[in-house]
Order: C-alpha cells, then sequence, then structure tokens
C-alpha cells in the first residue's frame, strides 16, 4: 500500500510520475476498489453476481454444459439504490443549516448540498469519499468511479492523517489517462503519453488558491499563489468505515435470484410436454415435425394405428416463490435498516406508529450524522468558520396529530418555536420569517387601532 511517506522520500520528478503509475496500478486492484466498484454497480441496478449466473446442464459423463434451452432472464432489483438515498434524502433531504446564516453562503450555498449529497452516496457506496474544497465550492471524489474520476488516498503512516492524493480518470482504454497529484503545497496534473505509457507534466505544482489580475493591455497574469493551512481534501467516512454494501449483498442476491427463477420458472411453465404413445418409430427428426405441425395447424397426428398424444403443463411454483420474495424483502429491510412505508401506507397510522417505524432508520441516520458532522467540521475549521451544522430529517407524520400536540403546549412555548414547529410539520419552513413579518405587522397595525380608539374615548 503507498502511502504518503513514500512520496515524501522522492525528490525527482521523474521518480515522482513512477510513483503516481505505480499507485495508480495498485489502486485498481486493491480491496478498496474491487468492493466500492462492485457497490456502485449495484447502486445503478447492475447486479454484478446475477448477471454472471450462468445455468448448467450435465450430460452422462457428469460434464457440465450451457443451458442454451431453458429460460435465463435476468431481473436485478432496485433495493440498494433505494436504501442508499432513502439515508441521505432522510438525514440531508431538507439540506445542511448552520447557525450563522453567512455561513451556508461562505460554503456555496445550495451547491453545498448537492455536494454533501453527492459525497454521503459515494461514502455509502465505497466506505469512504472525499471532499476537495475548490477554491469557492466543495466537490466529490469517490474511491472508484464509474464513468467519472476514481482518488487514491495517501495517508500518514505515522498519524495517520490524509496528507495526499492522486485522482485518474480514463474515458477509454485507447485514450491517454489523466491524473492530477494533490499534496499540501499544491497539486500537479500529468498526462499519460500514448507511445512511451510514461507520465508527462500538462500544468507544473501551483496552489490551491490564485488571484489572477486582468488588464485589457496584459491580460491575465497572477499575483497571487497561495495554498490553505491544511490539506483541502478531507475523508467522508460511512458508518463503520466500511461499504453499505457489505453484509448486505448475499440477502440481495437471493432476492435477485428467487425473482428470476420465479419468472424464468413461469416462463418455462409455458411450454406444453407432449407424451406420445405407441409411436416408437418416431426418431428425432419425426418428434420436431410433429412439433412444427402442431404449432402451424394445431392439429396432431401421432402415426397410425393406437397411437396417443396426451399434452401436459408443468405448474411453476409460484406461492411459494412469493413466500420466498416476501420474506428476502422483509429481511432487506431489517438488515439495512430502512423505512418500509408499506408499514404505515395502510389507512390513518398515529404518530406513535410512525415514529415506531423510523425507529431503525433514526438509529442508522444517527451514527451517520455522526461522520457527516465530522467531515463538515473539519471542513469549517480549514475554511476558519466557527460554526455547527444542523439537520432538518425529512419524515412522514401524521400532520393532524403533530399540530394538535404542539397547540396543547403552545401555552409554555414561545409564539416563534409554535410558529416554527406547525411550519416544519407542513413542509413551509422556509416560509418562517415571512410568517413572523406578517405577524409582526399585524399585532402593530391592532396596537395603533387600539390606541386611537383610546385617544376617542
Amino acid at each position: 500500500m503507498k502511502t504518503y511517506n513514500d512520496l515524501a522520500e522522492l525528490t525527482a520528478e521523474q521518480d515522482r510520475q513512477a510513483f503516481v503509475l505505480a499507485a495508480i496500478a495498485e489502486h485498481k486492484g486493491s480491496e478498496l476498489f474491487r468492493i466500492a466498484r462492485r457497490a456502485e454497480l449495484y447502486y445503478r441496478h447492475e447486479n454484478p453476481t446475477i448477471m454472471r449466473a450462468q445455468k448448467l446442464l450435465y450430460d452422462y459423463m457428469g460434464r457440465a454444459v450451457p443451458d442454451i434451452y431453458s429460460a435465463n432472464n435476468k431481473i436485478p432489483c432496485r433495493y440498494y439504490f433505494y436504501f442508499v438515498t432513502q439515508l441521505v434524502q432522510f438525514l440531508m433531504g431538507n439540506g445542511v443549516s448552520f447557525g450563522d446564516d453567512s455561513t451556508k453562503a461562505r460554503l456555496g450555498g445550495a451547491s453545498f448540498d448537492i455536494a454533501i449529497q453527492d459525497l454521503a452516496t459515494k461514502a455509502q457506496n465505497g466506505g469512504v469519499a472525499f471532499g476537495f474544497w475548490n477554491a469557492d465550492h466543495l466537490e466529490a471524489f469517490g474511491v472508484a468511479g464509474i464513468d467519472e474520476p476514481s482518488f487514491i488516498p495517501l495517508y500518514d503512516e505515522t498519524t495517520g492523517m490524509l496528507r495526499a492524493g492522486i485522482r485518474y480518470w480514463q474515458i477509454d482504454s485507447a485514450k491517454p489517462m489523466r491524473c492530477t497529484l494533490y499534496e499540501e503545497d499544491g497539486f500537479t496534473e500529468y498526462m499519460q503519453d500514448e507511445e512511451s505509457k510514461e507520465l508527462v507534466i500538462q500544468q507544473p505544482k501551483r496552489g490551491y488558491v490564485q488571484i489572477v489580475e486582468t488588464s485589457e493591455v496584459g491580460g491575465e497574469n497572477v499575483i497571487s499563489d497561495r495554498n490553505y493551512p491544511g490539506f483541502p481534501i478531507i475523508p467522508f467516512y460511512n458508518i463503520n468505515k466500511q461499504s453499505e454494501l457489505l453484509g448486505g449483498q448475499e440477502v440481495i442476491d437471493a432476492y435477485d435470484l428467487m425473482a428470476s427463477t420465479m419468472i424464468n420458472n413461469i416462463d418455462d411453465g409455458n411450454v406444453i410436454y407432449w407424451i406420445l404413445k405407441n409411436c416408437g418409430d418416431m426418431d428425432d427428426i419425426d418428434d420436431a415435425k410433429f412439433i412444427e405441425q402442431i404449432r402451424r395447424t394445431h392439429v396432431a397426428h401421432p402415426g397410425d394405428g393406437d397411437g396417443e398424444v396426451d399434452a401436459h403443463t408443468v405448474e411453476a411454483p409460484f406461492a411459494a416463490n412469493e413466500a420466498a420474495l416476501s420474506r428476502l424483502r422483509t429481511q432487506l429491510f431489517d438488515d439495512f435498516m430502512a423505512l418500509d412505508v408499506k408499514e404505515i401506507a395502510g389507512g390513518a397510522a398515529t404518530a406513535t406508529q410512525i415514529k415506531a417505524a423510523y425507529e431503525p432508520l433514526n438509529a442508522k441516520a444517527n451514527k451517520f450524522e455522526q461522520q457527516a458532522t465530522a467531515f463538515i467540521l473539519q471542513l469549517l475549521k480549514l475554511l476558519g468558520i466557527d460554526d455547527a451544522p444542523t439537520y432538518t430529517r425529512a419524515v412522514i407524520v401524521n400532520k393532524s396529530e403533530e399540530i394538535q400536540t404542539v397547540l396543547q403546549a403552545a401555552q409554555y412555548l414561545s409564539d416563534e418555536y409554535v410558529t416554527s414547529k406547525i411550519l416544519e410539520v407542513n413542509g413551509d419552513i422556509d416560509k418562517l420569517e415571512e410568517i413572523q413579518a406578517q405577524k409582526s405587522a399585524g399585532e402593530m397595525a391592532r396596537f395603533d387601532l387600539g390606541a386611537g380608539e383610546d385617544e376617542e374615548v
């Protein structure tokens, strides 16, 4: 495993370029890359396990040969995508908030919410993802991107801190590879030469922040080139620092296999099996002609004499397969600690029932929130911002019951709190300032009206 210390020992540029190529080759064969790439495929609804599955037949010698006769439909489910997306949107779907309104603006506003959600998704797939603060906005780096670059972390052997990294991408195997080496004192961009396969510097090392002066006469001129007080790439870990796919892949595979088997059984069950009696003189060619005639004319001529034809069908074990699918689905939701909306979809669920259904997802979100907050706090420290993030979780509620509960306690609460809670239940929390201003204006109008009446009396 390549580390920051290995890189720091190299002084010659040629050695550094060789190190980058060796690190990329090692990364592609690592367990981190392998698991993250597999999780990315499941996230894109491509189950590589069942896609590689091949039905086999065995001849009289016991040799396995591909089964090209029976149905072989392969149906991957979307549950993994659903579970990953549900957790991210549950925690961050309403955006990340801060105590100081200026903090969100300094982080890029709405673009920060998009980037942090992308980062959280990549972290669940790969076990870790990396957020790069690029001058005025956040970018999300994954460790095994599909159709996008991959990032290789280089940790310090002594402290375990991330102190360098390599991001590489290649559109096609026939196209040159590009990569960027990120270090604490700047970054260097390379491109692989198509003939020699060695790296060539596309842009020498420069600082992460440049101030450029532009004039009509001199054009652009770099007047300042500086770096951050720390490394601007920060790890965002998933729970237990492992991919969300680990421990759940086997159940997903079983579900996909069972769903595919059920469809294949139904498909195969549509074939009618013909039993021909007293037709021993018929060979394989005669059998083929018989089937062809049945399909063409729907009339059977089994032969002369006492020949008989019986049609038989085999019923697919639909009920057993359906029960197995239902059991596997329940296990998927239990294992991934996800919210099953079917539990609260029927009838008018009470607030207690809804909260009970959310409890597994809440517990999981609490652990994931710790990782998200650790990342954001480190980013704020890098930028010299003294603040902390808060989250408004996206939940389904019994609105009338929730509002009634708030109103019953209104006499013990401030007017602003009651208003904010009711707006939150109705999904209008973004209108809090507007509503408060309207209420204040209304109270002032009533006060003025009352004062006028007193004067007349």
